[in-house]
């Protein structure tokens, strides 16, 4: 297979363990990688929780990018969620994507083990290789006159989606929510890719099957009704009703019409586009902006009290004959692949928290290259340049401020909000930090803006105030108002420095998780903005 082709893995259980003593298990699957040449397994995702049963067909896939080349590893962890914190293991199976690929039809079947003196079950996994078909569908669905199915009340409907397989058979891929007591449900309108839906295939049955929700987990089949995309796609200019038939009921009443109607309220599409999208058409050309404390590159610098003199081997700015300095080789490994972005390979570099000749005014944003009319450095080579020729005019000094330097790229980023720029802003700092109120508040004015701010944290320092910057788990705020996107990116130095002293891995190693978030901030901005890639000619 080509290199980056996408598999989608659909994965089922049957027969599995019970270990709940009132009720059936209630079953996740964990999906865990191997690197290349490694031994240590990571998680990659999981499943959703399927409550009370033994036998479940999860909706939730895991796309993966198979390379026909290497042997990727995969294990698979089923487990029985008893509470938010709490999981009963049910057993496991290891299996390499090429083996499913490989196995007739794209299907294997394995046994689960690793529970002593026990039948674990089996998992079922279907490999699919995506599409590149690219739409995303909204629809929007409701019922009229379904069959009544509880004894006390009316039903409780919700639909399920299937796509048909080449061989005949049918996998799950959406399921909606159930709407309580009623038996003319109106579903809420749900997105779903359409290679997802039909793989890209728009004559291909889409069959829906129409359930009352139980408690138990022995939900009651209303009827189903089979479509396609493309006579889905009819809806956009009209209403379309389905009648859902139950075929049990049909044979056995004469008089029998229909389990009542679905009818398709509204159904729309758009592309969903990508990073290379953008910046193949011309749009998202990616600006860097770095800074280091006392010095650095398009971004901010640090100062004295904790990094010491640069010509001291204890400092974090000292570059020996034979190695880069911490500050170096982290402005060094973001910034050789991200120029690569940038058409004009201009980098205006900024330093922050230093007291600059000749009077020993304290600076918390001074171009490297002391120009204030043109900060822009020529490439990285020339921050670095520009870097090493500061750390010897300037004197390192408290504190640390970076809401100046934020508040610099982000009104460089407001002149232009159409999506031809999006600017990134490197920090690197040791991770003191004197005005976190005012860089919150900057980092909030920033959401909005076409850029993203990645700081690398050098040295020993404790780092939980940058921590708190990314907004990974907590959204930054300042005064009532939230980041409108999450655009900060933190990481430690340390944790990715080689134990051999290979500096070429080490940068790497930063570079990969650095950079990760930026096309998916990209993305964010432009989404929101609606804005489309251009088309390359």
């Amino acid at each position: 297979s080509v290199p980056g082709t996408k598999v989608e893995l659909t994965v089922s259980c049957r027969n599995l363990l019970d270990m709940d003593t009132f009720s059936k298990s209630d079953p996740v699957v964990v999906l865990f990688v191997q690197g290349s040449g490694s031994s240590e397994w990571k998680e990659f995702g999981r499943t959703e929780v399927i409550d009370n049963t033994l036998n479940p067909d999860f909706v939730r896939k895991f796309v993966l990018d198979y390379y026909f080349e290497e042997k990727q590893n995969l294990r698979f962890d089923v487990d029985s969620q008893r509470c938010a914190w709490a999981q009963d293991f049910l057993g496991q199976a290891f299996v390499a994507l090429g083996e499913v690929i490989g196995s007739q039809r794209g299907r294997l079947e394995r046994a689960l083990t690793g529970v002593p003196g026990k039948r674990c079950g089996t998992i079922l996994l279907l490999a699919e290789e995506l599409s590149n078909c690219r739409d995303i569908v909204t629809m929007q669905l409701c019922a009229n006159k379904l069959d009544k199915k509880d004894f006390f009340g009316k039903s409780d409907p919700f639909l399920v989606f299937y796509r048909s397989n080449e061989d005949g058979t049918f996998t799950i891929c959406h399921k909606t929510e159930v709407v309580k007591n009623t038996l003319n449900p109106v579903w809420q309108p749900f997105t779903i890719p359409v290679r997802a839906l039909c793989n890209g295939d728009y004559d291909r049955t889409v069959k829906i099957d129409v359930y009352d929700w139980d408690r138990d987990g022995s939900h009651d089949f209303i009827g189903e009704f089979a479509t396609s995309y493309r006579e889905l796609s009819r809806a956009q200019s009209q209403f379309t009703v389905y009648e859902v038939l139950n075929p049990r009921k049909k044979c056995k009443k004469k008089k029998y019409v229909n389990s009542g109607t679905v009818t398709l309220l509204s159904f729309s599409v758009e592309s969903e586009f990508t990073f290379v999208d953008y910046i193949r058409g011309g749009r998202g050309g990616v600006s860097p902006h770095c800074c280091g404390r006392g010095a650095g590159c398009g971004g901010g610098a640090d100062g004295l009290c904790a990094l010491g003199m640069p010509s001291q081997p204890t400092s974090l700015h000292y570059a020996s004959p034979y190695q880069l300095s911490a500050y170096a080789l982290a402005l060094k490994a973001v910034g050789e692949i991200i120029q690569d972005y940038d058409s004009d390979k201009l980098f205006p570099a900024y330093g922050f928290g230093a007291k600059l000749p000749p009077d020993g005014k304290i600076s918390h944003q001074f171009p490297l290259n002391n120009n204030e009319d043109n900060p822009s450095c020529a490439g990285i080579e020339g921050v670095l340049e520009s870097y090493l020729q500061s750390l010897r005019t300037v004197q390192l000094y408290g504190p640390t401020n970076f809401a100046p330097v934020i508040n610099q790229v982000a009104g460089a980023a407001a002149q232009v909000t159409d999506g031809s720029q999006y600017h990134v802003l490197l920090i690197i700092t040791d991770g003191v930090i004197s005005d976190m109120l005012q860089t919150k508040e900057a980092i909030v004015t920033a959401s909005a803006l076409p850029m993203s701010i990645i700081i690398v944290g050098v040295g020993p320092a404790e780092f939980e105030a940058m921590e708190e910057l990314d907004g990974d788990e907590v959204r930054v705020s300042s005064r009532g108002r939230y980041a409108e996107r999450d655009i900060v990116q933190f990481v430690p130095f340390r944790d990715y420095v080689d134990d051999s002293g290979n500096q070429v891995l080490s940068m790497a190693r930063l570079a990969k998780d650095v950079l990760a978030e930026i096309p998916e901030q990209l993305l964010s901005y432009m989404k929101t903005r609606d804005i489309k890639p251009r088309r390359a000619d």
